[in-house]
């Protein structure tokens, strides 16, 4: 599913990110890529899918 539409970034492509670069916020995806630059509409949804991620993460190291 795409998340930011302007930009095409799907939700495979933040997870993919947060696992490989181990970011714990918007920040660190937003210096990656142009996530949130035109209309911000999916920067609520991309924290959303960053804190599943870590909390999957994480869950799965345990």
């Amino acid at each position: 599913m795409y998340v930011c539409l302007c930009h095409a970034i799907s939700d495979k492509k933040i997870m993919k990110l947060t696992m490989e670069h181990n970011l714990t916020d918007i920040r660190g995806i937003r210096e990656i890529t142009p996530l949130g630059s035109q209309c911000g509409k999916c920067i609520r949804q991309a924290k959303v899918i960053i804190e599943q991620t870590i909390v999957s993460k994480y869950q799965k190291a345990s």
